[in-house]
């Protein structure tokens, strides 16, 4: 009386074998270990693979469990830059005639230019010969305009304006052309402005005298009021980044200081070496701090929101399946199955399969699902 009832014993490591009495087993010669009534009937409402652990053998095995928590999770992705100049940004310049260069007043390359600043002076004929040509209309329509046939004055307008529209193809201001008319004299040598804001980076204008052709690239001209930073991450971070997402950015010597951009391009191809993604972030850089070939520290802040989480090491991963163990109280364990999300750290989003507050194990799991697989090939059963 008062003692727990005994209904058989049965082999730890062989639990299909059963005895009604005590002994030692014959497969391992280890001890059977007795099956209580009481354990048999609180399992009847258990889920398939519950196994009941007395608190010793927990304390023995190291058992450790913590509550299911719903927490604002934010992640930090840290990558190493390079910075780069903007490629929407750079421009090279051409003549779209040839001639020969006169006076050259970019003469470096890393000096600033604005737009509408003067680069050099060329002497080209065509030039030369497009201005009289213009004058020469000019001069005819003037002196034709009252002329009695209308066809006359028609082809004054035609001819002088065809020569206008080929000074402008020829990049010739309008400004230039104004000088032209109010002067009335053909101009030896035109002035060659930047069409551009910028650095120069490259430069093949270096003497006096030297001849110039349409083909051949004089200045490249970079804006560096923005740049562009080029990191790259691992292709399992890839899902957490989007275009259009806050970066922030430090350089090595420079700890105190922090820029802020974008990321606005992700590349479609994988590095097979590295297993990375390159991605391009913008920073604006008015003060040109930010110079072309410089190395960065990149981070990334990922906001999941509010999610429910669960330590790393309470989740037994079988590859298909992923499963935790829920402490039901009275020494239960309830194995269950879970829809897990992206691991964070050491944490695990879980989309499905429990709630906040249930308690799980945390550390002897793999313990306790080796008692459920024998309790559950003893019954017969598979979780």
């Amino acid at each position: 009386s008062g003692e727990r009832k005994i209904l058989y014993w049965v082999d730890p490591m062989h639990p299909a074998y059963k005895s009604d009495k005590p002994g030692i087993a014959p497969d391992c010669g280890m001890q059977l270990v007795p099956v209580y009534a009481d354990e048999v009937e609180a399992m009847k409402d258990m889920p398939p693979g519950s196994v009941m652990i007395t608190p010793a053998k927990q304390q023995l095995i190291g058992v450790r469990t913590a509550p299911v928590e719903r927490q604002q999770l934010r992640r930090t992705i840290r990558a190493v830059g390079r910075v780069s100049f903007d490629e929407t940004k750079v421009a090279q310049i051409h003549t779209k005639v040839t001639g020969y260069v006169e006076d050259v007043f970019v003469d470096f390359v890393g000096k600033s230019v604005r737009k509408g600043d003067p680069l050099f002076t060329v002497y080209s004929p065509d030039l030369v010969s497009t201005q009289q040509e213009y004058l020469i209309a000019l001069r005819g329509k003037k002196y034709l305009s009252d002329a009695p046939f209308p066809e006359i004055s028609n082809s004054a307008d035609a001819l002088l304006r065809a020569a206008r529209e080929r000074l402008l193809l020829w990049d010739v201001s309008s400004d230039q052309i104004q000088a032209l008319e109010q002067e009335g004299k053909v101009q030896r040598t035109l002035t060659m402005y930047s069409p551009a804001t910028g650095i120069v980076t490259e430069r093949a204008v270096f003497q006096k005298g030297r001849y110039i052709t349409p083909e051949i690239s004089l200045y490249t001209i970079v804006d560096l009021s923005t740049a562009w930073v080029l990191a790259e991450i691992y292709e399992y971070e890839v899902p957490d980044v989007q275009v259009g997402q806050t970066a922030t950015m430090r350089l090595s010597y420079s700890l105190g200081k922090i820029f802020t951009g974008k990321i606005t391009y992700i590349y479609p191809t994988l590095d097979p070496k590295t297993r990375t993604v390159k991605v391009r972030l913008e920073f604006p850089n008015p003060d040109f701090e930010l110079k072309p070939e410089m190395f960065t520290e990149v981070e990334l802040m990922i906001d999941y929101g509010s999610q429910i989480v669960v330590p790393q090491e309470a989740v037994l991963d079988a590859g298909t399946e992923q499963v935790v163990f829920v402490a039901r109280g009275g020494g239960y364990f309830e194995p269950r199955k879970i829809q897990i999300g992206t691991k964070v750290d050491d944490r695990i989003i879980v989309l499905g399969g429990l709630r906040p507050g249930e308690i799980i194990v945390t550390s002897g799991n793999f313990l306790i699902d080796s008692e459920s697989r024998l309790k559950t090939a003893m019954g017969g059963m598979k979780h």
